[in-house]
């Protein structure tokens, strides 16, 4: 099925994108909530030494949400586990989803794009994905209305500026954080009807809407030792923590 995508809407031109660009890209599994964030938040701190961009594909090991950095942690639903992502935005419910990170060091070009550029570059290879499987979508226009609560809102339910809609409808949000150490871009699309089959498109699908739009030219990753032991540091230490999770950040 050939799908048409709409152009997303107008940004700085500014060359940011090399030629030919190598990315390193984790197919991970499923993990626990902590675990999760712990590994992303690790694929942050430790960008500089890949000296590379980096795409996660990764799923949840049980039904959960994650809270916005600002949020607090009463804006989650009772009876699923929650965990306080690093980076911003509402609440996510995650089981029925596909995530993915992507996280890109200080020194890379598309670091050096103001942030709404960095979303739109982003969720336009995330939007590529979604067409090489048969599914419309556009990149929304709209800013988050001053009306709405950002301390209790739900991610899917309150669009904004770059996110990916389909006939209407929110499909595909993100969130992300800076820091001297670079940019990490956390995602999280919904599967809906066919979720398996859905989910196993996009697996594939998506670095190749990274290749298509951003020239990824992609290389396995996967941590070694000590980097899976960081990871579990972080996951006990931190994002397990009530420390953490309970006390909005920001």
């Amino acid at each position: 099925m050939t799908v048409a995508m709409k152009p997303p809407p107008a940004m700085d031109s500014s060359p940011a994108i090399p030629a030919v660009d190598d990315w390193a890209l984790w197919r991970d599994g499923a993990h626990d909530p902590a675990w999760n964030m712990a590994a992303d938040q690790w694929l942050l701190d430790s960008a500089p030494e890949r000296g590379r961009p980096l795409l996660r594909l990764y799923g949840w090991d049980r039904p959960a949400v994650s809270l916005g950095y600002t949020q607090p942690l009463e804006a989650a639903p009772p009876g699923l586990p929650a965990v306080r992502r690093p980076t911003g935005g509402g609440v996510v419910f995650h089981g029925e989803d596909l995530t993915y990170t992507v996280v890109i060091p200080a020194a890379h070009p598309l670091a050096a794009v103001d942030r709404l550029r960095s979303y739109a570059l982003v969720n336009g290879a995330v939007l590529a994905a979604l067409a090489a499987c048969g599914l419309a979508g556009q990149l929304a226009a709209q800013e988050i209305p001053k009306s709405v609560d950002r301390a209790t809102m739900v991610c899917f339910t309150t669009p904004t500026r770059y996110d990916i809609l389909a006939a209407g409808h929110k499909v595909a949000g993100s969130a992300q954080r800076r820091t001297r150490a670079g940019i990490l871009h956390q995602g999280s699309l919904l599967l809906g009807a066919d979720s398996a089959g859905r989910r196993a498109a996009l697996l594939t699908a998506l670095p190749e809407g990274f290749a298509r739009t951003l020239n990824a030219r992609f290389a396995p990753f996967q941590p070694d030792a000590a980097g899976l032991a960081a990871v579990q540091l972080l996951a006990d230490q931190v994002f397990a923590t009530g420390a953490w999770n309970r006390h909005r950040r920001g």
